[in-house]
């Protein structure tokens, strides 16, 4: 049966428009994809802002299957996970799948924080309105956290 999904997707390091471009266009059943927003680190040594996006899914893929998936992009993005929260060449995150609850070491579903993350809440926005806190102000919190909208990814060079 077919259900919606969002994943999360974040890059800092190298083109990082290219890597998000690739990395979408390896995503099975993206049927919305928000616009790119740019956002500085959150904790972590010192490192370059991040392009963030969402995606949205229509997919009959489980949550651990889109994990797997998740997990299959960044390596083909030659991720190196060196230090906790530092650069990346690509971040992808599992932040909801309907109709799934999942709390395990490696997975939690819905994410753990993507509803304290304005660089998740902002581009989720985009894709997938209703999943929003009730009263969460988008354009208050992107001001608030320095959220900028880069425009579409395909724009972005």
């Amino acid at each position: 049966m077919t259900h919606r999904a969002f994943l999360g997707l974040g890059s800092n390091i190298g083109d990082r428009a290219a890597y998000l471009r690739e990395a979408v266009a390896a995503i099975p059943d993206v049927v919305a994809m928000s616009d790119a927003y740019e956002t500085d680190p959150i904790g972590g040594p010192d490192q370059g802002a991040f392009l963030n996006l969402v995606v949205r899914l229509d997919t009959n893929l489980s949550a651990r299957e889109l994990l797997g998936l998740c997990q299959e992009r960044e390596s083909a993005a030659e991720r190196v996970r060196v230090v906790h929260w530092g650069p990346r060449s690509l971040d992808v995150d599992v932040l909801w799948v309907d109709g799934e609850t999942v709390d395990e070491p490696d997975l939690v579903v819905p994410h753990a924080r993507m509803f304290e993350r304005a660089f998740v809440l902002v581009p989720l926005a985009d894709v997938g309105l209703d999943l929003l806190p009730e009263g969460y102000d988008v354009a208050m919190a992107a001001v608030a956290e320095g959220v900028r909208n880069v425009g579409p990814l395909e724009s972005l060079e």
